[in-house]
């Protein structure tokens, strides 16, 4: 877990207290086959989340399984407003009193070998108020590995946004961090959310740059939560789990393993540097 002092916890708790500053946290994780061992692992660093001053926490992409192989999110899929999945995430959004983000969850569709691989999020009282379907679906054939998400996800055709106490909350998954123009699509975000499980090889020469990107050209904060590390079917997933301010700076990071990164989204800032670099008031297209 990144490590903070208790001072530096004590001093987060407070900034919640502060108008426009908000504290926002992304966990990263190293899911297995287990739904069960998976959201118990969940539980745990959302409550560790909470306890820095969190109240926004953001899960990473395919955080309750990650299978031994493709088709195993498909036994695992969900109809949209049941299942263990969707409980466990209104029950703990409920009881801590924060808004989550759940990185994906395999939803049912029309496709009976398929899933959406959907992006929920649940306000304070348990509710959920937004789904986003990933839209741009993962193909790569390099080398030894191979991977090719149309066999087993159905895309997405919306793009979404959600209104938070935190700020206008855009969405996206993983691979849609490649794809500049579903964020333009958005228009102005006060946070943008990626949660993600890039390979290893993408990611170590990818991942940074496109997060922070992401976060400069739209002016606007970047939550990307990840898988971390290396997992039961083989696959090794670069983590790296940051938190970027709109002018591309890190706030927080953490490179692998299970934990928490915690950071302060401060509107008055995100809007100070809106005012002195108006780009995107000057988009032409």
């Amino acid at each position: 877990m990144a490590i903070k002092s208790r001072e530096k916890v004590a001093k987060s708790k407070n900034k919640n207290s502060i108008p426009g500053i908000s504290r926002v946290a992304a966990i990263q994780m190293a899911s297995g086959p287990n739904v069960a061992a998976n959201l118990s692992e969940a539980e745990r660093l959302i409550e560790t989340a909470v306890n820095m001053g969190a109240k926004l926490v953001a899960l990473p992409e395919y955080f309750a399984i990650m299978g031994l192989k493709d088709t195993d999110k498909v036994a695992a899929r969900e109809k949209e407003g049941s299942g263990p999945i969707q409980r466990f995430l209104a029950k703990t959004a409920k009881k801590h009193q924060v808004w989550i983000i759940g990185g994906s969850v395999p939803l049912e569709c029309e496709h009976p070998d398929k899933v959406r691989n959907a992006c929920l999020v649940f306000d304070d009282k348990g509710k959920q108020v937004a789904r986003y379907d990933k839209i741009h679906l993962f193909g790569l054939d390099l080398g030894e590995e191979h991977y090719k998400e149309e066999n087993t996800i159905e895309p997405g055709d919306k793009v979404v946004t959600v209104d938070t106490p935190f700020g206008k909350i855009g969405l996206s998954v993983c691979y849609d961090l490649r794809f500049p123009e579903l964020y333009r699509a958005m228009g102005e975000v006060d946070i943008i959310v990626i949660p993600a499980a890039f390979t290893e090889t993408t990611g170590k020469a990818h991942w940074e740059t496109l997060v922070r990107a992401r976060a400069i050209e739209n002016l606007s904060y970047v939550l990307a939560p990840a898988q971390g590390g290396y997992h039961a079917s083989g696959r090794e997933t670069h983590g790296n789990s940051m938190i970027v301010d709109p002018w591309g700076v890190v706030q927080d990071r953490l490179p692998r393993g299970s934990g928490v990164v915690i950071a302060s989204i401060n509107t008055a800032y995100l809007q100070s540097l809106r005012k002195s670099l108006p780009a995107l008031k000057h988009r032409t297209l």
